[in-house]
């Protein structure tokens, strides 16, 4: 038989046991979710939508060096663009064939597009993929001037220029090379089923997660040596833009640049027209400062920017010379002509808004508007100070007037010497007719 202290021993040993084994379960699944933490791979993100210009070439290349700095195994780049500065995806493909981390170009969401600049970035891609319902291609240069030059020298060895590029990143990526010229040469586009059919592309995927779990096995050349992804199980890290990235990316949007350009030009036109406002005249200074430096970061129309800068000619004129409005509305036509073209360069991958720009021109005209209307009518005004401000006021005899004989008149508060054609006796209404000297000419009126 058991005593009742040997049975409690017992029983307190074994909840010793369950209790150091509980402990050692708890260790072990602890440690091992802190290997498989440290052990999961990471793959950075960014979204790169808008135009392809200097700010979002600085954020890709910024964003490239901090993923390899992170231990990134690939970074990824959601792209949505319909194009922009040839001089920034050169950057941008300069960056990737450099990169010591495999680069995934991917066009996201469905609806999107890789045009223009954006088509020849995915041919550089280590891995390019697109979303189903989005689009690639249309890479024809277009010209700083606008339109579309064909016959022109120049264009034709921009042309053959920009083909040839994208001709050698597809061959160096096993990508169609032929599709590649003829995207540039003849702005073949194609969906993204036929892209991946012709092989312009490597895979089509729904969403980035999928993506991640098809290219998983996939050997790419980095820096001359193949490398094999394990992407499978990786974690997406999102390497947002700077503030400097941020504000560079959002004026070099045409339809703001086109907003500070017009409120920097309405600023300095109250600057002139009201000499030392001070307000007006600074904040227009800083807006046009900065609708210009936007404008540098965009294919601009010569002809449109010459039309506006005629337009504001026009209207600074008219604060200045009595043109009866015939300078201002000739600025008004200048400047809306010129505000179509300026951003107007079909396939360039920058339009302007027309449900910004004919708001902000209404409202720019608006204002010249009033401001002529003020300078006219104060220019045409009868001058109400100084002795000519006296002409044509009223006013009584004070002390008679015998004709040439000089009497007292009160006007506009003051006494005056005055003469009349006829003896005018005190108390008589008078009108002033002429001045001469410090002596006014006067009339008799009706009381």
């Amino acid at each position: 038989m058991f005593s009742p202290n040997r049975l409690s021993m017992a029983s307190f040993a074994y909840l010793r046991r369950c209790a150091a084994f509980l402990f050692i379960l708890v260790l072990v699944f602890f440690f091992s979710g802190q290997g498989y933490a440290a052990g999961q791979v990471t793959v950075s993100r960014i979204v790169l939508s808008g135009s392809v210009n200097p700010a979002s070439a600085q954020y890709f290349s910024r964003a490239l060096d901090q993923a390899h700095a992170d231990g990134s195994v690939a970074l990824l780049v959601e792209l949505d663009t319909p194009g922009g500065l040839v001089s920034s995806l050169r950057l941008m493909v300069q960056d990737v064939l450099a990169s010591k981390i495999p680069v995934i170009v991917y066009v996201s969401p469905s609806g999107a597009q890789a045009a223009s600049a954006g088509a020849l970035l995915m041919l550089s891609a280590h891995v390019a993929a697109m979303s189903p319902g989005t689009e690639i291609g249309a890479a024809h240069p277009v010209g700083m001037g606008g339109g579309d030059k064909s016959g022109d020298i120049m264009s034709k060895k921009a042309a053959s220029d920009i083909a040839a590029y994208a001709r050698s990143l597809a061959e160096l990526r096993g990508r169609n090379p032929e599709w590649a010229e003829q995207a540039v040469r003849q702005s073949r586009a194609s969906s993204a089923q036929e892209a991946i059919r012709i092989g312009a592309i490597d895979l089509i995927a729904a969403t980035p997660s999928m993506l991640l779990r098809e290219i998983d096995g996939k050997r790419v050349k980095i820096g001359g040596r193949e490398l094999v992804l394990e992407t499978a199980r990786a974690r997406l890290s999102l390497i947002e833009p700077a503030f400097q990235e941020q504000v560079l990316m959002r004026i070099a949007d045409p339809n703001i640049a086109y907003i500070l350009f017009l409120a920097g030009l309405v600023g300095l036109y109250f600057e002139l027209a009201n000499p030392g406002a001070i307000f007006p005249g600074v904040a227009g200074a800083v807006s046009l400062l900065l609708g210009l430096y936007a404008m540098q970061m965009l294919p601009v129309s010569i002809t449109g920017a010459l039309l506006l800068a005629l337009g504001v000619l026009f209207l600074g004129l008219e604060l200045f010379v009595t043109s009866g409005g015939v300078l201002a509305i000739a600025g008004l036509i200048a400047l809306f002509a010129g505000s179509l073209m300026l951003f107007g360069t079909p396939g360039s991958g920058t339009e302007l808004s027309l449900f910004v720009f004919l708001p902000v021109f209404v409202v720019f005209a608006v204002a010249a508007g009033a401001i002529v209307r003020v300078v006219l009518s104060s220019s045409s005004a009868r001058q109400l100070s100084g002795q000519e401000g006296l002409l044509g006021e009223s006013g009584r005899v004070v002390r008679q007037i015998e004709g040439a004989s000089a009497g007292k008149v009160f006007v506009h508060g003051e006494l005056w010497e005055a003469v009349a054609g006829e003896k005018l006796p005190e108390g008589t209404s008078i009108r002033v007719t002429g001045i001469t000297g410090l002596q006014l000419q006067v009339t008799k009126t009706e009381e």
